[in-house]
Parts: structure tokens; C-alpha cells; sequence
């Protein structure tokens, strides 16, 4: 069973407390698609559930960093604050330049590191670890992929851990955990709440 690596920079708001059934919804503050089909989706889970399940928020970053920070994050926490194609799509489309759908949740920043400081033996093995069939390629096989993969990183300036080391395929992702960290479901995109509402009232039953 995979692991999920929660790897966060600052809890921006409110407190992580583990249950037996957590999940993390992972965003960026310039990805329309994570207010629309993604915070709406986990306020109301949230509401829901918050007596029951671990809840928290990871903003990430792996592209427009000039969006994507910490620093924009409280800003929307605090005020509903848009940026980026974020405020393009609600501004053109509702002539809004700030969300109304404030996220209620425990928010936290995803941990940024340089490739210098994210490149160790023990994360790259995290990440060929989740390679499909990795365990049964040949010493020679896993040593030309290793070196690869640190190729590969090492060109990359920023890095965001928590994205990273999950190898999440992009944004909105939700990641459903128990208190071992074990990785029990996962989602990518636009996702039914409804779906997702009942899979966690069966987890917890």
C-alpha cells in the first residue's frame, strides 16, 4: 500500500489532527479549476465531517511561482483574495475579484526546496518506489533509472515536496489516508462531492 508524503512548509490556518480516515486536497492558488470543481467540494466535506475526519489543505506549487506562494495564499485565506488566472476566470465570467467560497479548512503551504537540498538518496527512492513494477527491474535497470531521475530533478530549480514525492498528476488532487499514512484512495480533477462524500462515510464505517 503507497504512503502519502505529507511534506508541508507552514500551516497557515488551523490545526491538522489525524484521524483514522484524514484527506488532503491539494491546489494552487492559480488553477481555476481548483476553486471550481475542488474547495467548493472540500468545505462542504468539511462541514460534514470535521468531528469525524482529518482534514488539511496543502497549497503546492510546480509552475507560476509568481503566483503560487505562501504569500497569496494568506491572502485569499484572509479575504478571499484572487490572482492570476484565478481572478481572470471569476472577474471575466462574475465580475468578482474575490472568492466568496473561502476555504474552511486546516490550510497549510507546501514545503519549496531547491534541488540541491530536495535531491537524497532517500527521496529519490520514494519517487522510483512509486514507478510502476520498480521493485522487480534488474540492479543494472534500477540504477540507470535512479540516475535519471536525479538528472531530471537536479534541473529543476524549485521543487514542491509534498507534489513531488506523491508524483501527483496535477491540480486539483484529494488524497484520502489513515492514520498510518497509508494512501486508501485517490483523486485528480473534477470530482463528484457527492462520490466522494460517500466513500468517506463507508471508510469510516
Amino acid at each position: 500500500m503507497s504512503k502519502f508524503h505529507l511534506n508541508i512548509q507552514e500551516l497557515v490556518q488551523g490545526e491538522f489532527v489525524m484521524n483514522k480516515v484524514n484527506i488532503a486536497f491539494v491546489f494552487q492558488v492559480n488553477c481555476p479549476g481548483c476553486f471550481i470543481y475542488g474547495i467548493p467540494i472540500m468545505n462542504e466535506l468539511y462541514r460534514s465531517f470535521k468531528d469525524k475526519i482529518g482534514f488539511i489543505g496543502v497549497a503546492t506549487a510546480f509552475e507560476d511561482f509568481e503566483y503560487n506562494n505562501k504569500a497569496n495564499l494568506k491572502l485569499l485565506l484572509n479575504n478571499g483574495t484572487l490572482v492570476g488566472e484565478t481572478k481572470k476566470y471569476y472577474t471575466t465570467n462574475y465580475g468578482l475579484s474575490n472568492y466568496l467560497d473561502i476555504p474552511n479548512f486546516p490550510t497549510a503551504f507546501d514545503r519549496i526546496t531547491s534541488s540541491e537540498q530536495f535531491i537524497d538518496e532517500n527521496k529519490i527512492e520514494l519517487i522510483c518506489n512509486a514507478i510502476p513494477n520498480f521493485i522487480n527491474f534488474s540492479e543494472k535497470e534500477k540504477e540507470i533509472l535512479v540516475t535519471k531521475v536525479k538528472q531530471y530533478y537536479s534541473q529543476i530549480p524549485v521543487i514542491a515536496e509534498t507534489f513531488t514525492l506523491n508524483q501527483l498528476k496535477g491540480t486539483p488532487s484529494f488524497i484520502i489516508f489513515d492514520d498510518k499514512y497509508n494512501i486508501l484512495e485517490q483523486y485528480f480533477g473534477h470530482q463528484n462531492g457527492d462520490i466522494l462524500k460517500t466513500r468517506l462515510e463507508y471508510l469510516l464505517s
